[in-house]
């Protein structure tokens, strides 16, 4: 017998008497009650969220494996870095002398060999120049003290006495822990001297690696690329050569300007050891960025004090006004032919080098800075700015020139 439902007086579907079943479910979508069991479908899982937490899960895993990588041989890159700019600033060298018959090994061997029996000499030199001068300081001091407390005691009407002040510094215990902490870094600074041996030994090494196989080295980079990318890192090469080497010249050539005018100089005042001051101060004033300057006049301003006081002022005069002609006369012709660089632009890559690398990018800045130029000038348009042709570059008129790309000869690849 049929059942009726009491609220709509229709007849009851037995499916839908005896509960939501296999038929019912179908005709719901597949949707199961609220508070029945899981839901259905929408409530499943998506199958590609395990792959994507693997996969990023991965990705950090590589990252921090990548940095703590990076971290520990950041040394031997920066390594790496100095070696390859300057094998870099030998090439031109050795390419001459292979062009001569001579093979690139024993080329970049003899040029390494130059520049280590001049960077040798030099220090020697410095070496025995400083030594003297120590041991004159030290014979001169008790007559040096001697003048400082008899202006003293004139002066301020004291009774100072040298033995006195000597006994009062001998038996101070600041002077007795002053000793200790030396005598316990001795050893530190014996392993920073070997660790700076080792340093120098892997630049070099790897310097005449990419100075003797610099063609195979090209060949290697080139043959995994096509041959339109090719061209660009040939191109890329010669500029960088260039632009290196031509930053070396310039420094060079003004070091040596430099040196003989402070060696005239020195040797007009009387002052010890001119010739090694003057290579001194040519050297480190042009190959050591911002404070290079200050480093050279420093050594012999002191010197020069030591054999008189107004001889120290004539020699940092002097200092401080060849510093401003270098500036504002020589350097600019120097390198406007190799190195052509804003100084203001020059400024700015010393500072961000020595930010990033210390010293070496300091060193590196500039050739670094001046290759990425050279290279954006060959590919970048440059075009004459409308106003300028219209009225000329100072306002007083001129005839409208074509806008033509600038363009930039190297020499050929050899």
């Amino acid at each position: 017998m049929a059942v009726t439902d009491e609220t709509t007086g229709r007849p009851e579907d037995p499916q839908d008497a005896q509960g939501p079943g296999p038929a019912g479910a179908a005709r719901s979508g597949g949707r199961s009650d609220p508070d029945g069991g899981p839901a259905g479908a929408e409530a499943r899982m998506p199958r590609w969220l395990p792959r994507a937490v693997i996969l990023v899960l991965a990705l950090v895993a590589c990252f921090q494996l990548g940095s703590w990588a990076f971290h520990q041989l950041i040394g031997l890159l920066v390594n790496i870095l100095i070696a390859f700019f300057l094998a870099l600033a030998i090439e031109p060298a050795v390419a001459r002398m292979a062009a001569r018959g001579m093979r690139r090994g024993l080329a970049t061997f003899l040029v390494f060999l130059g520049v280590f029996a001049a960077a040798a000499g030099f220090l020697a030199l410095l070496g025995s120049m400083l030594a003297g001068q120590i041991v004159d300081i030290v014979e001169g001091f008790p007559r040096y003290l001697d003048r400082v407390i008899d202006s003293l005691n004139r002066t301020f009407r004291t009774e100072l006495s040298r033995l006195e002040i000597q006994d009062s510094l001998l038996h101070s215990d600041w002077l007795q822990k002053y000793v200790q902490n030396s005598a316990s870094g001795v050893l530190d600074v014996s392993a920073t001297v070997l660790g700076g041996l080792f340093k120098l030994l892997t630049v070099g090494l790897f310097s005449f690696y990419f100075a003797a196989d610099g063609p195979r080295l090209r060949r290697a980079l080139c043959s995994v690329l096509p041959p339109a990318k090719q061209s660009e890192v040939l191109r890329a090469w010669e500029i960088a050569v260039a632009k290196t080497g031509g930053y070396l010249y310039s420094r060079g050539l003004m070091a040596l300007v430099s040196g003989v005018a402070h060696y005239v100089v020195f040797a007009v005042l009387g002052v010890s050891y001119a010739p090694a001051l003057a290579v001194w101060v040519g050297l480190v004033s042009q190959f050591i960025p911002t404070i290079g300057t200050y480093l050279a006049g420093a050594l012999p301003t002191l010197i020069a004090f030591t054999a008189d006081p107004w001889y120290a002022l004539y020699v940092l005069g002097f200092v401080v006004v060849y510093q401003q002609f270098e500036n504002y006369v020589l350097q600019p012709k120097l390198t406007a032919r190799t190195v052509d660089i804003h100084p203001a632009v020059a400024f700015g890559s010393v500072i961000a080098g020595t930010a990033l690398l210390g010293a070496v990018g300091a060193l590196i800045a500039i050739p670094a800075v001046a290759t990425l130029q050279a290279f954006l000038g060959a590919y970048v348009k440059r075009y004459e700015v409308a106003g300028e042709d219209a009225a000329g570059p100072d306002g007083a008129g001129g005839r409208p020139t074509a806008a033509r790309p600038r363009r930039v000869r190297l020499p050929g690849l050899r």
